[in-house]
């Protein structure tokens, strides 16, 4: 049986301990990111693991993420995005070292505009997922 719950960790009982915990595409709007790791931490069982899929903080995402998804594409919301709150790997990954999590895996995802789907890359410049296992 699966049980999903869609909430910020603070607002969990600590009590309650997870295998997984999925944060897609939420670190790049937390206003404290370390907190928000230092949460999940909290919640998740000695090797559990835990995925967060984000952007990267680079002049690359800025100008596809930012500027092409949002100003030109209209994929989303002007505004949605704020470039100051992107992280790259490595700044994900010392949080999440910080806050009793061992980096497993980062793979790049990139989007195709002619077949209109996502698919993994080695190119972790613009997004990516990393895949972190709690010690």
């Amino acid at each position: 049986n699966i049980n999903y719950i869609n909430c910020s960790p603070e607002n969990l009982d600590f009590k309650n301990k997870f295998d997984v915990i999925l944060n897609m595409e939420v670190v790049e709007h937390v206003a404290n990111v370390d907190l928000f790791i230092k949460n999940c931490s909290m919640l998740i069982e000695k090797n559990g693991i835990m995925f967060v899929s984000t952007i990267n903080k680079n002049l690359k995402s800025y100008l596809y993420a930012i500027l092409g998804a949002e100003y030109i594409l209209r994929w989303l919301p002007i505004g949605t995005h704020s470039w100051d709150k992107f992280l790259t790997p490595q700044e994900l990954e010392i949080i999440a070292t910080r806050n009793n999590f061992a980096v497993d895996e980062v793979v790049g995802m990139k989007f195709d505009l002619l077949l209109k789907k996502w698919h993994k890359s080695p190119d972790a410049s613009v997004n990516y997922i990393s895949t972190f296992l709690k010690n």
